[in-house]
């Protein structure tokens, strides 16, 4: 039997529980990281817990690839086998090449309808929830799209490093700076906006870096406006928990989490960030569309 309801993929940096993807019947294309000649697909055969063990011991740091086109090809063939209309939504494809990788399978399925998001942010994980509702209520693909991408357009995000030892051996600062920070030991204030990292800030403490990212929440959050805010980490569970702390008591948060990011990021990243995303309900609502 045909159907029209709109099914939703992802990758796996969107870090989605089994819960989550069972509950919303979301598809998850895992993106791999690779050890010397250890490859590991993540979320599948290696834990958290199990990277940042390695990560601390590797003495040459690991690499991520995207997922293959026929990874996604076998995912969309099946679902619009049955029938489904798709929308993908995936990590910027500044840092990785998965947009490539999904939009490849598309051409090489031309009958199936799919459309594909990229959230030029490692943000991914606050766009799946409201789409995976809006498919649910029955949203046709063409305004499904066009409601996620302006929530896109309208997510905030900032976080701290511990180290710029990570951005700077993945090529993604330069080397100078690298430098400049381990000797002064600040912690970079960043955000990924636009798909690139942006040094916004360079706070000499944890406290200090919170301070900064609650004065850039405020000065794009209006009054008592309910807000969505996922708070992230690398393995630094103690700063992460110090700054949901003062969202949950300076700001009326409609919903806020607390998510450890997994492998890929991690890779990317290294341990020791912390930060959130935001958007507010004031920006964007679901029915706007």
């Amino acid at each position: 039997m045909m159907t029209n309801k709109v099914k939703i993929v992802t990758d796996s940096t969107a870090y989605l529980s089994p819960e989550e993807v069972a509950r919303y019947d979301i598809g998850v294309v895992p993106l791999k990281v690779i050890f010397g000649s250890d490859v590991y697909s993540e979320g599948v055969n290696i834990t958290n817990e199990e990277f940042y063990r390695r990560l601390a011991k590797a003495r040459k740091l690991p690499t991520t690839s995207a997922p293959s086109t026929g990874d996604f090809t076998r995912v969309y063939g099946e679902l619009a086998q049955r029938g489904h209309p798709i929308l993908s939504i995936h990590i910027s494809s500044k840092l990785s090449g998965t947009v490539n990788s999904a939009t490849a399978a598309r051409g090489e399925l031309p009958q199936a309808q799919i459309e594909i998001v990229d959230s030029l942010s490692i943000a991914v994980r606050m766009l799946i929830a409201p789409a995976a509702e809006a498919a649910e209520r029955g949203q046709p693909l063409p305004q499904l799209k066009a409601s996620i991408e302006k929530l896109n357009a309208c997510i905030g995000d900032a976080g701290a490093l511990s180290t710029l030892e990570y951005l700077w051996k993945g090529g993604r600062i330069g080397g100078a700076k690298a430098l400049l920070g381990t000797l002064l030991r600040i912690k970079p204030v960043l955000s990924f906006a636009g798909g690139e990292v942006k040094i916004l800030a360079k706070a000499r403490t944890t406290g200090r870096a919170i301070e900064y990212i609650l004065e850039l929440m405020k000065g794009r959050i209006k009054g008592s406006t309910p807000i969505h805010v996922a708070v992230v980490h690398t393995h630094v569970i103690e700063p992460a928990l110090a700054l949901k702390k003062e969202v949950q008591a300076g700001f009326n948060c409609a919903e806020l989490e607390l998510i450890e990011l997994g492998p890929v990021l991690g890779t990317h990243i290294g341990p020791g960030f912390f930060g959130l995303g935001f958007y507010s309900e004031q920006e964007w609502q679901p029915n706007q569309y």
